[in-house]
């Protein structure tokens, strides 16, 4: 008798779809953001993926097409994607993002580690089935980096895979982080935590200007910018700001409860 062995074999993988930008919006909902502000921001971003000006911006693009996924973060371990790696390319596309969006609410996490979520949201990139000209980071939060390793170094390592990071730091003093506000967050934002070619902070001064300030970002996120050419410029550091001054806030107040 005769046996014939079965072959198998190796399965082939799915092409990687081309979009023109991969972008993660990284959102802050760490204890110092109430309830309110926390659902301000998802129906912020919902409002503004459905608008026309977004829904052009994604138009106008070479392929025409994105892929966006929404991540919210708090501390050093605490990151939660919440609407995973979607291709967006009409209106339809983006109103079932955001309904996903604001399916459902949660509550705040504790500590601020901006770096953490640099870092988390850089390995959001690889294997995601998409392939995009340009990578881009989306990083928006009420305070400065207090946990986790510093900032600028994040940063600079998010740069180095050509990463492009823009912000979108919240000026506003409602909630329990008095304490942590610092009135140029947009100058930390600055010189601490974006970068790349095109790199940009949108501040936000007052909750009832967030959606046209989600808006507006996003547009400048998805419009054409210099393609990802590999490892990118890292800007010099500002000789006056201090990117660790979140850690030594924590630390006095730490001191002071102790």
């Amino acid at each position: 008798m005769i046996l014939c062995a079965a072959l198998t074999w190796p399965a082939r993988a799915e092409p990687e779809i081309a979009v023109d930008v991969e972008l993660v919006l990284a959102v802050d909902v760490s204890r110092s953001m109430t309830v309110r502000e926390l659902e301000i921001q998802r129906r912020g971003y919902a409002e503004a993926l459905v608008s026309d000006a977004v829904i052009e911006a994604i138009g106008r693009g070479g392929l025409g097409r994105v892929a966006i996924t929404y991540l919210e973060w708090a501390g050093a371990s605490s990151q939660q994607v919440i609407v995973d790696w979607t291709l967006i390319t009409n209106r339809s596309d983006a109103q079932a993002f955001a309904d996903r969006l604001t399916a459902h609410f949660v509550d705040n996490m504790r500590r601020t580690s901006i770096s953490g979520a640099l870092d988390y949201a850089a390995g959001l990139f690889q294997g995601n089935d998409f392939k995009g000209d340009r990578w881009v980071i989306d990083v928006s939060g009420d305070g400065p980096n207090n946990q986790g390793r510093p900032v600028n170094i994040a940063r600079d390592d998010a740069l180095a895979q050509g990463i492009i990071i823009n912000g979108l730091p919240l000026m506003t003093r409602e909630g329990m982080g008095a304490q942590w506000h610092l009135d140029d967050l947009d100058r930390y934002y600055q010189d601490c935590v974006i970068g790349g070619p095109g790199a940009f902070v949108i501040p936000v001064l007052e909750w009832d200007h967030f959606p046209a300030a989600v808006q507006r970002k996003l547009v400048l996120d998805l419009v054409e910018a210099p393609r990802r050419p590999g490892p990118l410029r890292i800007p010099a550091q500002s000789e006056h700001y201090d990117c660790l001054i979140g850690e030594k806030i924590w630390d006095n107040i730490q001191g002071d409860w102790n």
